[in-house]
C-alpha cells in the first residue's frame, strides 16, 4: 500500500525542475531560497520540510546540509550564472546547484 509520504515524494519529484539563477533571483529577494548541499537528496530534503519534520530540518540546518541563501551566495551565483535543481515547498524554494561533470 502506498503511504501519504510516498505520494508526496512522488509529487515533489514531479515538481522538481532545473532553473537558471535569473529565475531564482526574485525568490532570493523575498528571502525564500534554501540551498541544499551537494550530495544531499533534494527530494528527500523537500519531503522533510513539507512534512514539517522539525528535528531533522534543525539537524540539517545545524550541520550545514541546508541553509538559507545569503547575499554572498547571490553574488556568487550572479557572477557565475549556474543552473539549479529546484522544488517549491511553500513558502520555500529549495535549490541545489547542478554540478558540472568532469570529463574523464
Amino acid at each position: 500500500m502506498t503511504s501519504p509520504s510516498d505520494i508526496l515524494r512522488a509529487k515533489l519529484n514531479l515538481e522538481t525542475a532545473q532553473l537558471a539563477w535569473s529565475e531564482l533571483e526574485r525568490h532570493f529577494a523575498r528571502g525564500s531560497v534554501i540551498k541544499v548541499a551537494p550530495g544531499t537528496d533534494l527530494v528527500d530534503t523537500a519531503l522533510h520540510v513539507a512534512e514539517n519534520n522539525a528535528a531533522t530540518v534543525q539537524e540539517w540546518l545545524a550541520n550545514g546540509r541546508i541553509a538559507r541563501a545569503e547575499l554572498s551566495d547571490a553574488e556568487d551565483w550572479h557572477a557565475r550564472q549556474p543552473m539549479f535543481w529546484a522544488v517549491v515547498v511553500a513558502p520555500w524554494v529549495l535549490v541545489q546547484e547542478v554540478l558540472k561533470e568532469l570529463d574523464s
